[in-house]
């Protein structure tokens, strides 16, 4: 009787695994395919994917906010300047230094400021090369290496 219930037992587990495996045959090229057109449509750069709203975006940060970011960055070191002379008694204990050290970072800060946009898009471009990397990595590898 018990080669009977084994021989059961075993074409039921065989059945049921045959089953799950064939269900999941295709699993891993269907999310393989998936991630590679999700990797192409979040890849794409602002220029590529839309030029009009790009170039508009570009212009008004050239013609708008570095105007605005301009004005605000010359209170700043103006106020940062008069705040350090007059901090040294009018100039009476005055050291040459801190002129030179306010020029650094006055030139610090307009340099950051004027390529604000080339930076901005640098990390876009940055973020577009990894995940194109990173998408070339099939799904299946990633999770068989994680499940081992």
């Amino acid at each position: 009787m018990d080669f009977l219930t084994d021989w059961l037992e075993d074409w039921i587990r065989e059945l049921l695994v045959g089953g799950i495996m064939g269900n999941l045959e295709g699993l891993f090229d269907t999310v393989n395919a998936k991630v590679g057109e999700i990797a192409v449509q979040v890849g794409t750069t602002p220029a590529a994917w839309n030029a009009g709203v790009f170039s508009l975006i570009r212009q008004l940060s050239e013609t708008v906010i570095l105007p605005i970011a301009g004005l605000v960055l010359t209170f700043v070191a103006t106020y940062e300047l008069i705040q350090m002379l007059l901090e040294k008694n009018n100039m009476h204990e005055f050291d040459v230094a801190n002129i030179y050290k306010w020029v650094f970072k006055t030139a610090c800060a307009i340099l950051i400021l004027s390529n604000t946009f080339n930076i901005v898009m640098a990390v876009f471009d940055v973020n577009v090369k990894l995940l194109l990397m990173l998408s070339f990595i099939s799904f299946s590898v990633f999770f068989m290496l994680f499940l081992n």
